[in-house]
């Protein structure tokens, strides 16, 4: 789900099991993507998977790395993220957001092959749009709390509000 001239288009990783049965974005119950994103202050409430459009609204889009569905972003190959770098890129290209904002630390690293990349602003250009790296809000990644995502995305939200 994605449009021209977004402020941000946010990239997952790919689709997870229940994404895939459902055709929404971050669809997993555990996935902290939708209460991270209005914690941080770019949704006015929380929504709900189903309610992805809404975000076109608010300059918003999401969009994935690999479009392939996987229980874990680990069954992944090296060659279908780099493959997904390469798309992202022409979508970028395309679309011209101001921002392209990766969901997963690990995955913009094997997509785009910058090895030492960490979380937040990157130097790299996809297109015409900016780079940001955000953790990943999969349950899975324990290394980040919610208020620690939600402040990683504010801090982006702030950046794509200048």
């Amino acid at each position: 789900m994605a449009a021209e001239g977004l402020r941000v288009l946010f990239c997952g990783i790919n689709p997870g099991l229940m994404s895939a049965a459902t055709g929404h974005h971050f669809a997993r119950p555990g996935n902290r993507f939708w209460p991270v994103l209005h914690a941080s202050g770019f949704t006015p409430r929380l929504l709900r998977p189903d309610e992805e459009r809404e975000l076109l609204a608010y300059g918003l889009g999401i969009t994935n790395v690999v479009a392939r569905a996987s229980a874990r972003a680990d069954e992944l190959s090296d060659e279908e993220y780099r493959e997904g770098g390469r798309l992202l890129t022409e979508k970028a290209e395309r679309l011209r957001p101001s921002w392209l904002a990766v969901v997963g630390v690990t995955a913009y690293r094997t997509a785009f092959g910058e090895r030492g990349a960490q979380v937040g602003p990157q130097e790299r250009r996809t297109g015409p749009a900016r780079v940001w790296v955000l953790p990943n809000p999969s349950g899975l990644n324990a290394h980040w709390t919610p208020r620690q995502m939600a402040d990683e995305y504010a801090r982006l939200r702030k950046a794509a509000s200048r």
